[in-house]
């Protein structure tokens, strides 16, 4: 039961990061992350 349990959590915490992904795509979120991220990285090079 235990190892069901687990399995059934494992499946829903997945169901709902998949939907928010979905979600913050819907939204034009990715290029607001994907320009923060790009931003990261040249920090972290030395070029931002």
């Amino acid at each position: 039961m235990n190892f069901l349990r687990k399995k059934a959590i494992s499946i829903l915490v997945l169901i709902l990061s998949i939907l928010g992904m979905i979600y913050g795509c819907s939204r034009g979120e990715l290029s607001v992350v994907l320009g923060k991220a790009v931003t990261v990285c040249l920090e972290c090079i030395g070029l931002g």
